[in-house]
C-alpha cells in the first residue's frame, strides 16, 4: 500500500444506508434549531407545523408503496418495532377472542421475526417455519400455502433476505394468503427504496419497513402500514398518552393514534420526510433501475472470482443488492479485517441476525459470511475495488473449512 491508506468505501447498506439523502442532515438540524414542538401537545403554530410535517411524511410513504390512506401508516421506532407490533398485536387480539394461534414464517427471516415468535411459543403459540432452497434461499409459494392451517392468524415473510439478497415472490405468496383468508405481513427492510413495492398488487396486509436503509433517512424511525380493517386484528402493544382524546383513560381507537403512544421522534420523521422528497425528485423508477443495474453488475463481478462463493440466487432478477461471501481460505471476521485494512472496504462479517438463513446455506457453524451491500451512491469504481480486493485476499494460503 506504499504507506498510503485506501479511501473508505461503504458496503454496509443492509445495516444502514450511507450517505444519507443530501437533504436529510440539513432538514434534521434545521428542525432542532427551531422550536421543536411535539404534535398533538398544544395548539400553537409550531405544534400545528409539526403535525403537518408528520402528515406529509405519511403521505409520501403512501405514494411510495401504493397505499391510499396516510392514517394507516403507523410510525414506529424502526422496522423491528413495526414487526413486533404486527406479530404481538395479532396474538394479543386473537387471545382476547380466545382463539388458538398458529403463525407461518420462513427459514430466511430475520431475528426481528424469529425471536418474537420463539418467545410467543412459550405462551402456546404454534409456529411453522417454511424451508428455503439451500442454493438460492427462495421460498416456494405453494410451500407457504401448505403450511397454513385452520387457526393460522398470520404469515410473516421478508421480501429480501439480509443474508443472501434473495427476493421472495411476494405477489404469488400474497395470492395464496388471500385465497386462504390469512393476513400477510411483509418485512421490507432490504427492499423498500430499492425495489418496487405495491401493497395492493402484492396482496400485502401489513408492511413493516425501516426509514434508515433504502429510504435514506436517519436511524430511529420506521413504520408499519396496515390495510384498512387490520386494526380489528392487531391490538396495540404500547399504550399511553397520544395527545388526542385526553379526557379518556382508555386508548383511542382512531388511526394512527391507536398505536402511536408517546411523543414522536420528530427529528427522525423530519429527516425521513426530507429523504422521501429527495427520492421523489430523483424519480423512483430511475432509482430502481439503477439499483437493478448495480445489483447485476456487482453479482457478475463477484461470480468471476473462483476463490469465493456468493450465497443466494445467481440470477440478479431474483435478488437485491446484498451479497454474503464465503471462502475456504479466510474466515469471515478475518476477511472483513483484511478488506478494511488493505482496501478500505467496509462490510459486515458474522451471522447477520439471521441464524436460520445461515443454517439453510450451511454457514451457521463456520462463523457465517462476509457481507457486502450496496446503495444508491455505490459507484462502479467501488464495486471494482471490492471485487479486486476479494480476489487478492482470498488467494492466500490460510485455510478455513466450510461445511459441505
Amino acid at each position: 500500500m506504499n504507506g498510503e491508506s485506501s479511501p473508505r468505501r461503504y458496503f454496509d447498506n443492509a445495516a444502514t444506508s450511507w450517505p444519507k439523502a443530501p437533504s436529510v442532515a440539513w432538514a434534521t438540524q434545521n428542525w432542532l434549531k427551531g422550536i421543536s414542538a411535539s404534535p398533538g401537545r398544544g395548539a400553537y403554530e409550531e405544534v400545528r407545523h409539526a403535525a403537518s410535517l408528520m402528515d406529509r411524511c405519511r403521505l409520501n410513504l403512501c405514494k411510495l408503496i401504493g397505499a391510499e390512506t396516510p392514517d394507516q401508516i403507523v410510525l414506529t421506532l424502526n422496522c423491528t418495532d413495526a414487526l413486533s407490533l404486527a406479530i404481538e398485536g395479532t396474538c394479543r387480539s386473537a387471545r382476547r377472542q380466545e382463539q388458538s394461534i398458529h403463525i407461518v414464517t420462513t427459514a430466511m427471516d430475520h431475528n426481528s421475526v424469529l425471536r418474537p415468535l420463539r418467545d410467543l411459543e412459550a405462551d402456546g403459540v404454534r409456529c411453522t417455519r417454511v424451508l428455503a432452497d439451500p442454493r438460492t434461499g427462495l421460498i416456494e409459494p405453494d410451500a407457504v400455502m401448505a403450511a397454513i392451517e385452520a387457526d393460522t392468524r398470520l404469515v410473516a415473510i421478508n421480501h429480501g433476505s439480509n443474508v443472501s439478497g434473495s427476493v421472495q415472490p411476494i405477489d404469488a405468496i400474497g395470492t395464496r394468503c388471500q385465497e386462504a383468508g390469512v393476513p400477510l405481513l411483509v418485512d421490507a427492510a432490504q427492499t423498500i427504496g430499492h425495489r418496487h413495492v405495491d401493497v395492493d398488487d402484492m396482496g400485502i396486509d401489513l408492511l413493516a419497513f425501516p426509514g434508515h436503509k433504502g429510504l435514506l433517512g436517519p436511524l430511529g424511525i420506521g413504520g408499519l402500514w396496515m390495510r384498512p380493517g387490520m386494526e380489528s386484528k392487531v391490538a396495540p402493544v404500547r399504550l399511553g398518552g397520544t395527545g388526542s382524546r385526553s379526557e379518556l383513560d382508555i386508548q383511542p381507537t382512531t388511526m394512527p393514534d391507536r398505536y402511536e403512544s408517546g411523543s414522536h421522534n420528530m427529528p427522525g420523521i423530519v429527516g425521513l420526510d426530507a429523504a422521501l422528497q429527495w427520492i421523489e425528485a430523483e424519480g423512483t423508477e430511475s432509482l430502481y433501475q439503477r439499483d437493478r443495474e448495480m445489483t447485476a453488475f456487482m453479482l457478475e463481478r463477484l461470480l468471476m472470482i473462483d476463490t469465493i462463493t456468493v450465497l443466494g440466487p445467481t440470477d440478479p432478477e431474483n435478488r437485491c443488492g446484498v451479497y454474503s461471501i464465503v471462502t475456504e481460505n479466510v474466515a469471515p471476521e478475518e476477511l472483513a479485517r483484511r478488506m478494511e485494512t488493505h482496501h478500505g472496504i467496509l462490510g459486515r462479517p458474522g451471522i447477520h441476525c439471521a441464524p436460520a438463513a445461515h443454517r439453510t446455506f450451511g454457514t451457521l457453524d463456520s462463523g457465517g459470511a462476509f457481507r457486502l451491500s450496496i446503495g444508491p451512491f455505490t459507484s462502479i469504481e467501488d464495486v471494482e475495488v471490492a471485487a479486486d480486493g476479494l480476489a487478492k485476499e482470498t488467494a492466500c494460503s490460510t485455510q478455513f473449512a466450510i461445511p459441505a
